[in-house]
């Protein structure tokens, strides 16, 4: 009976987090928030988007509303990063996950939409935390950006990863920073055994506990060029 109880205490918890989340209003750009603004693409490549044993629908569904949303960045003068999933052959993390996005494959490239749509500086990543690529680090804190618009997959993995680091660094060194999540610009995957909708809604509010901005969408209201 305790059990019972405690996963309708569970229950209820999400509902009222998911009515919170419903309710999240889009976050309009103003002209003072550009200049150390970037845009951070997640794994919008390939082997997650079009092929492979990781791709799926639900990271489809995201791939034109990002690659649109990059065009927008850059006309406003936002620099757009894209940090892509790219491998070893027989590399730990597939112990884990099938083989994916393998370097010198096509599943481990930007998928050619976003490639059409923007100019972006491109990082590989060889784990799920694209933060712990020294090279992208030195990138951003040699930056004087200050607020992170990350968009991508998956929601409760490498999305959630960079964020909470990201959010940790620029608290350790003392920079002020806003990390914005749009949840129209994200996506989790539904493979087997996992349940997306349950992981998306825990990996948002465990972002928003820790201090990351939860949107429906950002806008650009008359800073588009």
């Amino acid at each position: 009976m305790k059990l019972t109880n405690e996963f309708q205490t569970i229950a209820e918890d999400f509902k009222r987090v998911f009515d919170s989340m419903a309710s999240m209003g889009s976050l309009t750009l103003s002209e003072a928030d550009i200049g150390k603004t970037v845009h951070i693409v997640v794994d919008m490549v390939n082997g997650f988007v079009k092929q492979g044993a990781l791709s799926s629908k639900e990271v489809l569904s995201i791939n034109d509303d990002i690659a649109e949303f990059s065009a927008k960045c850059e006309n406003a003068g936002i620099t757009n990063y894209a940090l892509c999933d790219c491998h070893f052959e027989g590399c730990t993390e597939f112990d884990t996950y099938p083989v994916h996005c393998l370097r010198g494959d096509t599943e481990s490239e930007l998928t050619d939409e976003l490639k059409n749509a923007a100019t972006f500086k491109i990082f590989p990543k060889l784990s799920v935390n694209g933060w712990l690529e020294e090279n992208f680090q030195s990138e951003i804190i040699n930056s004087s950006a200050d607020t992170f618009i990350i968009t991508g997959d998956c929601t409760d993995m490498c999305v959630i990863q960079l964020a909470l680091t990201l959010k940790s660094a620029m608290n350790r060194i003392n920079r002020p920073s806003r990390i914005i999540i749009p949840m129209e610009l994200v996506a989790t995957c539904s493979l087997p055994s996992r349940l997306p909708e349950t992981g998306e809604l825990a990996a948002m509010l465990i972002m928003q506990t820790n201090g990351i901005e939860i949107v429906r969408n950002v806008d650009f209201g008359n800073i588009d060029k």
